[in-house]
């Protein structure tokens, strides 16, 4: 099997292999957006390293930044809406955890074979 019908059996076609539907686009385009700030770009990197369970308090989130709480949960919420987080509110404090199935996606859909297993072009 070529590098190119691994990439296609995976959870989502790449968008070398296929366009994107309107529907596909607009999901892949919330979690890219949420991604496109340095903010949460680092907020989701110190969710998806966290050893253990997985799991990372929103406390152990706030002292790495020069932001406020309100501020770093804002940028939370907006991971969780694109659906690359979870979270779980345990008393007065929330924990996160990686939505791996999410960020496979995203990897999945930009996965770029080698060039030599690329179809010739027309």
């Amino acid at each position: 099997m070529s590098q190119l019908e691994v990439i296609e059996s995976s959870c989502c076609t790449p968008v070398i292999a296929a366009p994107l539907d309107a529907e596909r686009a607009t999901d892949m385009a919330k979690m890219f957006k949420a991604l496109g700030d340095p903010i949460r770009l680092r907020l989701l990197s110190m969710i998806a390293s966290t050893p253990g369970d997985g799991e990372v308090c929103v406390c152990d989130l706030t002292s790495p930044f020069e932001l406020s709480a309100p501020t770093i949960s804002y940028h939370l919420k907006i991971l969780r809406e694109a659906g690359l987080v979870t979270s779980d509110r345990r008393g007065t404090w929330v924990y996160y955890s990686l939505r791996r199935d999410r960020l496979g996606k995203l990897s999945d859909m930009l996965a770029v074979p080698d060039t030599g297993t690329l179809p010739a072009a027309p």
